[in-house]
């Protein structure tokens, strides 16, 4: 299947200069996003990692309240390849008017993000919406709650938000505002003048002019506003944090292989590889790549061939909803005509199993519901020497295959059975 693809969005902006009210004593001296989870995480540090694992490499934070403190922990730090920045207001100028602080550096298209609440959702779903919907600014994502009077209800036509509610006792069911979205950069036209709220006054405008899609969304959510949600997410997300992974080989699983596939021309989808991709996003599993690049030793195409393909896929990937968490190859060989690719047994090659392991290093993996799916019986045998179940793929509708291990992924997950057990109780989770 060949694909057409736009640029994915990589810019975030997430609003941290609230002064966390309503958590009274706990916010004394620490600003709200940074409330300690567990060890040394703090609820920020949980946000900026799901931020990142979408792609998303420039983070840009717009602090305020005891903005010292973000400052120290988040100036020039990288999450997941992704670099973080600080800006900070002098004067608070409400969550609108903090948006104007990166008026120049903003991208044409956006995340922005509250800094107090998590949605665990698949935020590439926001490009595919937004792309595919004429005469939009932006795409906020909902939220469906048995009581939606204590956030303010969300109300939709067509697709498309019409109003935001006053926050009232006994709503009952209806959808909120999540925090999180995807905007188009035009609507800084919407602030007309300092302290502005993008709640009250540039989403309401956005409403009222038809250029605000709203979609629901069924992930997990958690608003630490308050002093029980807070010790919710304390209690929650840290059962939350390992994910299981979908290793997958690339040439003959995700696109064909044409032999030595590089150009980005020669880019052909396997049926139901984007899906496959997808379907991994939407169940919170990381989705990994593992790939022989024995090309690059041989001297078909050198390395900067390789990254401009794997561009192509994330880019054809965003344009459908879907992304990778991360890529790993391995451009060693033991015939390798170029000398710097020399190795007589790399331990990162296929069947070897150094792939695969430095990824659970290098990521939150729940081993025992992660597997891979390859074409050839090496690719089962780095599964089996990482210790993972491997699925051979022979051709056909990869979905077909993905569906049942998919299934398994999430009903096996220590995040699975964290979900059965808050569905069971009346939680929020999904």
């Amino acid at each position: 299947m060949l694909l057409c693809s736009n640029e994915p969005v990589t810019q975030a902006i997430v609003l941290v200069g609230g002064k966390g009210t309503r958590l009274g004593k706990l916010a004394e001296n620490i600003p709200k996003p940074l409330m300690p989870i567990d060890g040394g995480s703090v609820f920020l540090d949980e946000l900026l990692f799901n931020i990142a694992r979408h792609g998303f490499k420039d983070i840009i934070l717009l602090a305020g309240h005891m903005r010292e403190q973000v400052i120290a922990r988040y100036q020039g730090a990288h999450i997941q390849g992704s670099e973080i920045s600080v800006l900070s207001e002098e004067v608070p100028a409400g969550t609108a008017g903090a948006l104007t602080l990166a008026a120049a550096r903003l991208a044409p298209t956006f995340l922005l993000a509250n800094g107090d609440t998590l949605f665990d959702i698949n935020l590439r779903r926001l490009d595919q919406i937004l792309a595919h919907t004429p005469n939009s600014l932006a795409v906020l994502a909902l939220r469906r709650m048995p009581d939606a009077g204590r956030y303010g209800e969300v109300k939709l036509q067509n697709g498309r938000i019409t109003s935001f509610c006053e926050k009232k006792r006994d709503a009952g069911s209806g959808l909120i505002n999540a925090g999180i979205g995807l905007f188009n950069r035009d609507i800084l036209s919407y602030i007309s003048s300092l302290p502005c709220s993008m709640e009250t006054s540039v989403y309401p405008l956005l409403a009222a002019s038809g250029k605000m899609i709203g979609e629901e969304f069924d992930g997990y959510f958690i608003d630490m506003g308050l002093p029980e949600t807070l010790a919710q997410a304390r209690q929650e997300l840290p059962l939350r944090r390992k994910r299981p992974a979908l290793f997958l080989d690339r040439d003959g699983v995700l696109n064909h292989d044409r032999g030595y596939t590089h150009r980005i021309e020669d880019l052909r989808w396997i049926d139901g590889a984007i899906e496959t991709i997808r379907r991994a996003n939407e169940i919170g599993a990381l989705t990994i790549v593992v790939t022989n690049q024995a090309g690059v030793a041989k001297g078909h195409y050198g390395l900067d061939d390789v990254k401009q393909f794997h561009a192509a896929m994330r880019s054809q990937l965003a344009s459908a909803g879907a992304h990778l968490d991360a890529i790993y190859l391995c451009p060693e060989h033991p015939e390798a005509a170029l000398k710097q690719f020399q190795h007589e047994n790399p331990p990162n090659r296929k069947p070897n199993p150094g792939m695969i392991l430095q990824a659970l290093t290098e990521w939150p993996i729940d081993i025992g519901c992660s597997a891979l799916i390859g074409d050839r019986q090496s690719d089962l045998e780095a599964a089996r020497r990482a210790g993972i179940p491997g699925f051979l793929f022979e051709g056909g509708n990869l979905l077909d295959l993905a569906s049942p291990l998919l299934a398994w992924m999430a009903e096996s997950s220590n995040r699975g059975g964290y979900l059965k057990s808050i569905r069971s109780r009346g939680g929020v989770a999904t």
